[in-house]
């Protein structure tokens, strides 16, 4: 079967961006910035993106470039007879289908709210009553679960049309829109009154709040966003790798994807924190910021409905945009394990995904009673930490290990098809650096994650 690839190096970036821009550095990263010290965190924050995400990334579109496979037969491809490397397909699958059981969901609800925002559902509603939207959208299996499989169906819809009518064409006209909207909604939040106090509280270099949380605890948070935004170690962007041609080199690539990825997740902070302190909102983290917070902030502004529909269909563009090339991903595995065609297996694929989505949505509700990380935690709370806290460090390690390590695929051939183009020999002190202090640094994040598990 001849295998599809990207029209153009713009169509690459902008959907391997699209994957690795998504909700968590949409509301996180702008919380954790201001939280953490404003600009401050920032720098800190850029130079783990680059010491950690560059040469992970590059590791992934390399092995799958060269294979021109995905994860299901990239390693089967690269890897020295006898050796076991392919084993790690299983890992990179799971980790997409995991991610996907519960991203599903939480893009729902971004469905749900553009909808409520759009025919003036908070309208008129206190803080309590839009508090009680979301506490009602959670305690109703049917709504969630009817949005989550319209989110299921739209996004391998995308994945049916193949690769350049459907991915290509639909995710880089999307990321486009996500792009424009955002520029929008920023110009707009900075204009408010009296949003100075939100953009330094956001902007502003306070080092004293570095010390106050502790350096430890402020790098941690860095290194982990640095790692975790990118979405790394489970295949989700080395698909991407396996469409693109011989001429394009991967680390330029990668640091443009990196770029649009920061560029996104600043920009949200313009959004949010001017907003917020304009109308003497203060902020909180996580769901709350999204379905509690920002709707009382576009109940209390002048043509708040449209700048509130305007800003959860931007948010609904960076779910879908992830969704979709997780979802690529997904059927290009199975594809590959299966020797099906294609739109058989995204048939098979809808319905696999819907049933394994249940339990998220079922989790909120009726499933309330599954506590399984503890008192207060609810189904997602796992999946998420699965995925986030074990397949992404170490499917990443594995990604590391196969192409600096002599029983991998060797430095050799990583080097040469990830070519920098600059005719500079690579540096021993950098080959060092990926082969032994960077999957170090990767397993003190993964046991950091389960060190902040156990001291809740």
């Amino acid at each position: 079967m001849e295998r599809e690839s990207f029209s153009s190096r713009i169509s690459f970036i902008l959907i391997s961006a699209g994957c690795a821009i998504g909700l968590g550095n949409v509301w996180r990263f702008p919380f954790i910035t201001g939280q953490y010290g404003g600009a401050s965190f920032v720098l800190i924050y850029l130079c783990f993106l680059l010491l950690l995400g560059l040469p992970i990334m590059v590791a992934e579109f390399a092995v799958g470039r060269a294979s021109v496979r995905s994860a299901a037969l990239s390693f089967d491809m690269l890897e020295p007879k006898g050796t076991k490397w392919h084993w790690y397909k299983y890992g990179a699958i799971a980790g997409n289908v995991i991610l996907m059981m519960f991203y599903t969901t939480v893009s729902g609800w971004m469905l749900y709210y553009l909808y409520k925002m759009a025919v003036g559902g908070f309208v008129g509603l206190d803080a309590n009553g839009v508090a009680n939207i979301f506490g009602s959208l959670l305690a109703d299996p049917v709504t969630m679960g009817v949005n989550m499989v319209i989110i299921v169906l739209m996004c391998f819809g995308v994945c049916y049309l193949g690769i350049k009518d459907g991915v290509e064409r639909i995710t880089k006209n999307m990321m486009t829109c996500l792009l424009i909207l955002m520029l929008v909604l920023a110009v707009n939040s900075i204009m408010l009154p009296n949003s100075a106090a939100g953009l330094k509280y956001y902007l502003y270099p306070d080092f004293s709040k570095v010390v106050e949380h502790g350096i430890q605890e402020v790098i941690f948070a860095a290194m982990g966003q640095a790692f975790f935004t990118l979405s790394l170690g489970i295949g989700a962007l080395a698909i991407f790798g396996s469409y693109i041609g011989k001429e394009q080199r991967l680390t330029g690539e990668a640091m443009w994807i990196m770029a649009l990825d920061t560029f996104v997740a600043i920009i949200s902070g313009l959004i949010i924190f001017p907003a917020c302190f304009s109308f003497g909102i203060t902020p909180g983290g996580g769901p709350g910021l999204l379905f509690v917070t920002l709707p009382n902030v576009f109940n209390a502004m002048a043509g708040g409905q449209l700048w509130g529909t305007l800003f959860f269909l931007f948010m609904l563009f960076a779910a879908m945009s992830t969704v979709i090339a997780v979802f690529e991903n997904i059927t290009s595995c199975l594809c590959d394990l299966s020797g099906w065609e294609r739109r058989r297996v995204i048939r098979w694929c809808i319905v696999g995904i819907i049933v394994l989505s249940l339990p998220c949505v079922l989790g909120f509700n009726l499933w309330s009673n599954i506590q399984p990380m503890g008192k207060g935690s609810c189904i997602l709370d796992l999946e998420d930490f699965l995925v986030s806290n074990n397949l992404l460090p170490l499917g990443s390690l594995v990604y590391l290990a196969f192409c600096t390590s002599r029983y991998g695929w060797g430095w050799d051939n990583f080097i040469r098809e990830a070519d920098t183009g600059s005719g500079v020999p690579f540096p021993k002190a950098l080959r060092f650096y990926i082969t032994y202090i960077l999957p170090l640094i990767v397993l003190v994040i993964f046991a950091n994650g389960y060190w902040a598990l156990f001291n809740k």
